[in-house]
């Protein structure tokens, strides 16, 4: 699907740098082609600089996903997810991020939070990225508590665990 919408614009790359940003950010487009988050509006100016384009490209791009059917109900749908990543630190958390060798595995979520279930240990959070939207695809799990070598070293033997980092 991220590859069908982004070729609507393979003739812009700001442009498709605007969906690519509304896409990893969780942002949505309201019926007036206003950038938004909940009900908060997003300045085109804001999004602009965060992507350096200038705003027009912000609005351009608004307005040709009002005009598709498809992008509008997209868009129009699109929602956040707070992350507990950053503030797992404050908050005492341990975060576990895997990588592994193919995204489009199935079980790649299961195989993981099983072993971390079965150790006790409470899951507050779970994100994984989606194949479609990036390059490397990550799962994270935000745990209540420390994760033990022992767990550690059952999860790394998953056969489709390329990488695990603990913070």
């Amino acid at each position: 699907m991220f590859e069908e919408i982004m070729r609507k614009f393979e003739d812009s790359p700001s442009q498709q740098a605007v969906i690519r940003l509304l896409l990893e950010r969780g942002f949505s487009v309201n019926d007036e082609g206003r950038v938004v988050s909940g009900g908060i509006e997003i300045p085109d100016t804001g999004i602009a600089r965060e992507i350096d384009v200038d705003r027009r490209v912000v609005d351009a791009t608004t307005t040709a996903i009002l005009e598709d059917d498809e992008l509008r109900r997209i868009f129009q749908n699109i929602s956040a997810i707070p992350s507990l990543m950053d503030l797992a630190p404050v908050l005492d958390l341990t975060v576990l991020t895997v990588r592994v060798t193919d995204a489009d595995e199935p079980g790649i979520v299961a195989g993981v939070t099983d072993r971390i279930a079965e150790a006790g240990i409470s899951i507050r959070q779970t994100i994984s990225e989606d194949p479609e939207f990036t390059d490397e695809p990550k799962l994270y799990i935000i745990t209540d508590e420390r994760l033990d070598g022992a767990l550690i070293n059952d999860i790394r033997e998953l056969s489709f665990v390329r990488k695990i980092e603990i913070e």
